[in-house]
């Protein structure tokens, strides 16, 4: 087993002397216990990627643009025009 030095804020102190109290481990339990818990719940605190996001996403089939996103003022119109039958 390692030795550790480690330096706990004065609100962490008091929370480890009252969960040593309450539950009678020793001060070296109650931290590797805390330790294994947080490991478990690990995949919570996971940071996700913008990637990661976008990849869960369910866009659809997609490939129905009628033009690039640079035209898009006229090819709402012009989709507009061809849904109300109307030609200019």
């Amino acid at each position: 087993m390692a030795l550790r030095t480690v330096r706990l804020a004065p609100e962490a102190e008091q929370a480890l002397a009252r969960i040593v109290k309450t539950t009678g481990l020793s001060v070296s339990g109650a931290l590797n216990r805390g330790l294994l818990a947080l490991h478990e719940n690990l995949a919570r605190y996971m940071v996700r990627l913008p990637y990661d996001v976008y990849s869960s996403l369910d866009l659809g089939p997609g490939g129905y643009a009628i033009g690039p996103s640079t035209n898009t003022r006229r090819r709402v119109r012009q989709a507009i025009r061809r849904k109300l039958g109307r030609r200019r």
